[in-house]
């Protein structure tokens, strides 16, 4: 251990390896923090386990397509990076929020690699991996942040040392309400189900009305996704409306439950940017009704595309790094998972 934080002391170039795999994505992701600071991403590779229209996925399938796929991304990320273990000072991995077998599967794979080389583990936050990826890569300073995915929505402000919840979902995420009316409407999940809603919404011609559910700094979709299964099954039978109109129809009502409310917490906060991340983010449609409040604000929208704003690797070893060189590492026994995991509970050391 005291070899570990001696690496710690002044700013050397440090290199972090992350794991990624709370869902039905396992990443491997490489990143380099230079003496001057500067982060270079050296390589980022994915593998997503898709399975047929209409279904889901479940933990333990996830969790056999996981450990049959790290190995060879490990290799292939060390191949992309033109590195070896040995040149890797800290391996990171995803230690919560996310489905349980999954997250387990790739913390043994992080604890064996780290055992095998000798190197100090990290755990980390996955919506903590989203920031800062995000951060990173756009060069937000300050900004309130949405992050939208599958398993979170949540609207988030850094203050004295925590990135604070401002409001969330009550009940699901809005990426699983998109992710369970695509398998209502039988859409394939490759490359994946809300980017198929997304393409089938820009066809839409007719707005179909669903509940509007905003309380207070908060949103729910259940009730909205029950009303369009309804809706689904009386007028697509009838002829009265098409699939198209009505992932139209959810998008746009969704999309400006969670515009309003990070509108509020702009308010709230003082700050004038924005930055969306998690695998919803990609959503052009969000991001274009995003950027119309911000800018209408006087304020900056920032976004990422899909290498970034789905789960990675890389991200995960972003956030490691930030936490490896103010002196976090994760203890053999206490790399366990955890499928609760909020963002507010990480302590954020590497910002002032």
């Amino acid at each position: 251990m005291s070899h570990w934080l001696q690496l710690l002391s002044g700013n050397q170039t440090m290199i972090a390896i992350g794991l990624e795999g709370s869902a039905n994505k396992i990443g491997v992701g490489v990143v380099e923090h230079t003496e001057d600071g500067t982060v270079n991403i050296l390589s980022n590779v994915r593998e997503t386990y898709v399975t047929p229209p209409g279904q889901g996925f479940l933990p333990k399938d996830t969790a056999a397509h996981h450990r049959k796929a790290v190995v060879p991304l490990v290799k292939e990320a060390l191949k992309h990076a033109g590195i070896s273990m040995q040149n890797v000072d800290c391996i990171c991995f995803t230690k919560g929020p996310g489905m349980g077998p999954p997250l387990t599967s790739v913390a043994v794979a992080a604890r064996t690699l780290a055992l095998l080389h000798g190197k100090p583990l990290v755990g980390v936050n996955h919506c903590i991996g989203h920031i800062e990826m995000g951060r990173m890569i756009t060069g937000a300073s300050n900004p309130v942040i949405l992050y939208v995915s599958g398993g979170n929505t949540q609207v988030i402000a850094y203050s004295e040392r925590r990135y604070r919840i401002f409001g969330e979902t009550i009940d699901i995420a809005v990426g699983n309400c998109l992710d369970r009316f695509a398998r209502i409407l039988n859409l394939p999940n490759d490359p994946a189900p809300g980017y198929n809603i997304e393409q089938l919404a820009k066809q839409g011609t007719q707005y179909v009305e669903l509940p509007y559910v905003v309380k207070g700094m908060d949103v729910s979709f259940s009730g909205i996704l029950s009303r369009i299964e309804q809706i689904a099954d009386d007028k697509l039978k009838k002829g009265e409306c098409t699939p198209a109109d009505l992932c139209f129809s959810l998008q746009e009502t969704v999309f400006a439950m969670l515009v309003e409310i990070t509108e509020r917490a702009m308010a709230h906060v003082g700050s004038q940017e924005v930055l969306i991340v998690g695998g919803v983010g990609c959503n052009e449609r969000l991001q274009d009704m995003m950027s119309s409040m911000v800018s209408q604000r006087g304020g900056k929208l920032f976004a990422t595309d899909e290498r970034f704003c789905i789960d990675n690797g890389v991200m995960i070893a972003q956030a490691g790094a930030l936490m490896y060189k103010t002196g976090h590492i994760t203890a053999l026994e206490d790399t366990w998972c955890t499928q609760r995991f909020r963002t507010d509970d990480v302590l954020v050391t590497w910002r002032d």
